[in-house]
């Protein structure tokens, strides 16, 4: 039997790393898909290449579906989030400049410590620190606003943010471009590696289990071709099972080391999938758990709150109605099709399909159809909880 071609565009990213198995290892050939992967140069590319019809599915920022459903951005689509694909992989790389500044003031690099890190990196960075994101509308900039903002700088006008595809941001930094960004992995290891930078945060210091990439598609698309939709689904997320398993990292890291997709050494990658990071060229080794997640905890479930948050940050920040961009960040997270096309895989299906985000310090019980759902922490660093019934 043939199998039906589909074309899904992704960006050299660890986290892309679902979308990838599914084709190299034969999760999208057991569902009959032939995945034609195309790698692109950046976020924006990626979007209009989506957005146009020229690929019908893509490892996508969580947060474009919604800034594209709320008119921001430009792309004339709707584009729905039918799984998450990767939960947290960021990290802050500081220039080395910035480093030995903040180092001298007394700064640790514990990388654990959002608000002393904060703190230092607002002491030393000047007026306004230039900082790189992949993306205007991406996960990386909520945590920057939403830490930076936390303590005390006002944002976004006291920060110059400078937008870099990921795999350009060492490069960036070398040329004096930037003085500190937010990446997702592995590209902050890299700056690290050439000497450039120095890790000073893992994004989950910020936010425990913030969702970062998402298998995106247009709604339309969805909505013409079901069964395909149905396949594809099940294809990434027994690869993100897959890919999230232990005893596979060294395969998994292998396969993105590869020319078509990462192109760097495989021991790059697998730093990121252990949660065990090199921060500075003096070897200085910090672990951090769930640095990556795909699976556990039910990663890969499209909340409707996730979407509602990103829907009232971006309002709150740029002055929109926040009624009306949480009722967008709802429509474009499809729980609905989570539901209807991951029953019978063995997919967690959570009992509601929202929850107070930012409320779990502990791994805590949930309402499921299993009776076997434990939620992961999703703390923010500052306490900060948002309620999608009563947003403050």
């Amino acid at each position: 039997m043939s199998a039906d071609t589909l074309r899904a565009g992704f960006i050299p990213l660890v986290d892309a790393a679902p979308l990838i198995v599914a084709r190299e290892v034969g999760f999208a050939e057991e569902e009959g898909l032939a995945l034609d992967l195309a790698k692109a140069p950046s976020w924006a590319t990626l979007r209009d290449m989506l957005a146009y019809g020229q690929i019908e599915a893509a490892h996508m920022l969580s947060v474009v579906p919604v800034a594209m459903e709320m008119g921001l951005g430009g792309a004339p689509a709707r584009i729905d989030v039918l799984q998450v694909m990767s939960v947290n992989g960021d990290a802050i790389c500081v220039s080395r400049a910035l480093a030995d500044k903040m180092r001298a003031a007394g700064h640790g690099f514990d990388f654990a410590d959002a608000t002393d890190a904060g703190r230092a990196l607002i002491a030393v960075a000047g007026d306004r620190p230039r900082i790189g994101v992949p993306f205007p509308f991406s996960m990386h900039a909520e945590l920057l606003y939403h830490w930076l903002g936390a303590l005390g700088l006002p944002v976004p006008q006291g920060l110059d943010v400078v937008t870099v595809p990921p795999p350009m941001m060492e490069q960036a930094m070398a040329a004096g471009e930037i003085d500190a960004f937010c990446v997702g992995a592995p590209w902050g290891s890299i700056a690290v590696e050439t000497g450039v930078g120095e890790l000073l945060l893992p994004g989950t210091a910020i936010r425990a289990f913030a969702p970062e990439k998402v298998l995106a598609v247009r709604h339309d698309w969805a909505k013409a071709e079901p069964d395909l939709t149905r396949r594809l689904m099940r294809a990434v997320w027994r690869a993100a099972r897959w890919t999230a398993q232990r005893a596979n990292h060294d395969t998994v890291s292998e396969i993105l080391s590869r020319s078509d997709y990462l192109d760097i050494p495989a021991e790059m990658i697998e730093r990121s999938l252990s949660g065990r990071l090199v921060i500075s060229s003096r070897g200085e080794i910090r672990q951090v758990p769930r640095y990556i997640e795909f699976h556990e905890g039910a990663a890969a479930y499209p909340w409707r709150s996730q979407g509602a948050l990103i829907g009232h940050a971006l309002a709150a920040r740029l002055g929109l109605d926040r009624a009306a961009a949480m009722a967008a960040g709802r429509r474009v997270f499809r729980t609905d099709l989570y539901r209807e096309n991951l029953r019978d895989t063995g997919a967690e299906l959570p009992g509601a399909a929202e929850k107070v985000e930012g409320g779990i310090d502990t791994p805590t019980p949930a309402a499921s159809e299993s009776g076997k759902l434990i939620l992961l922490p999703d703390r923010f660093f500052d306490g900060y909880v948002f309620d999608p019934k009563h947003p403050n």
